[in-house]
């Protein structure tokens, strides 16, 4: 594990911001008094590429034969009410056949005009599910749709739990049957769903993801030609290696500790690790880490990024996971800058790495 520079400084929010819904922050002092999960740590650092981890060596076929198994084929789906109309967009939620074999939730937003699409967007969901889509984010040319991931809505049943400590380890004891794989293979099944509705968008598809989200469509998106670009925010399940030695607020320490007592799930964890996933991306893709992240380790994103090919976009974002007006500003920032990604012309799609302007300078 790379070393890392000592922290800048660091804060003691009274919450923690996750999409669709807030957890309190139960914080425990560490020596010297600084709780582990807020640790600031120096961009300067950060910026550094971490040593590659080893991985399985059957990692691309265990992601082949699972894109084959559910990636592949017409997707079953039924409309099951209609929402509010935009100025632009028709809203319905539907639900779809999913990878776990039982009824998924999605939210569809398809222009009103079948002439307007030019873009179809997949966007994916923090650990606090959704019960909606984020209109704000869908410009007036893109049909969009935001799945739940199984086990995240209340109105479809699942196998799998709602609560993020206990989704996290569902599963966990074999690679086939984790949680998190579902959850990628539904990444594509919604496609699908989408592009049969809007099957203009096809040849301009791009995917868009926090957190939870951001970690899975790394996992789910090198295996998906069909998929154009990516935004990825404050991605989860980076460099497992990495983030499994620190405390934090978010579903990794439920999974840090129950491999205190189940070490033999660790295997499982390496074919779901969103920096190896992302090795294989081969498409542009956009990247928002924050340099101080108590719910997902900071140097997990930066891994995520790190693992990145040509050409990528990093946006340093102050924090992540931050409730109250610093935690905000933040996140509005990543998600103007993630949409602005996406509607990037193919010509302007060089690397580059900015700091939003609630972030530090990099040092």
């Amino acid at each position: 594990m790379m070393s890392m520079d000592p922290p800048a400084r660091t804060r003691t929010p009274a919450a923690r911001h996750n999409r669709g819904g807030t957890q309190k922050v139960r914080s425990q002092p560490v020596p010297g008094g600084t709780p582990e999960e807020l640790t600031e740590y120096s961009l300067g650092a950060l910026l550094v590429p971490t040593p590659e981890q080893p991985e399985p060596e059957d990692f691309d076929r265990f992601w082949q034969s699972t894109f084959a198994e559910f990636g592949t084929g017409a997707v079953a789906w039924r409309t099951v009410r209609e929402g509010d109309a935009t100025p632009t967009h028709r809203v319905t939620e539907i639900r779809f056949h999913s990878s776990a074999d039982e009824p998924a939730t999605a939210f569809v937003m398809v222009p009103h005009a079948a002439s307007a699409i030019r873009r179809g967007l997949v966007v994916g969901h923090g650990y606090g599910g959704r019960t909606g889509p984020d209109v704000e984010r869908v410009p007036a040319d893109t049909a969009a749709i935001f799945p739940c991931a199984p086990g995240t809505h209340p109105d479809a049943p699942s196998r799998f739990p709602a609560l993020p400590a206990e989704h996290v380890l569902a599963g966990i004891a074999h690679r086939d049957t984790y949680s998190l794989r579902f959850a990628a293979a539904d990444v594509w099944r919604a496609a699908t769903v989408l592009l049969d509705l809007a099957p203009h968008a096809a040849g301009a598809l791009d995917f868009s993801g926090s957190s939870f989200g951001g970690g899975i469509g790394a996992m789910a998106l090198p295996w998906d030609a069909r998929f154009r670009r990516a935004a990825l925010d404050v991605p989860s399940f980076g460099a497992h290696a990495i983030r499994l030695t620190r405390r934090c607020t978010g579903s990794g320490e439920a999974v840090r500790m129950h491999l205190r007592t189940h070490p033999e799930a660790r295997s499982t964890l390496d074919y779901h690790d969103a920096a190896t996933a992302a090795r294989r991306l081969r498409m542009p893709v956009h990247v928002g880490a924050a340099v101080l992240d108590p719910a997902v380790d900071p140097r997990g994103q930066f891994a995520v990024y790190h693992a990145l090919a040509e050409p990528r976009r990093l946006t340093v974002r102050a924090n992540g996971h931050i409730d109250g007006p610093e935690g905000r500003l933040a996140d509005a920032l990543a998600l103007q800058a993630s949409i602005d990604f996406l509607a990037l012309p193919d010509d302007r799609l060089q690397s580059e790495t900015s700091t939003s302007p609630a972030s530090p300078a990099p040092v």
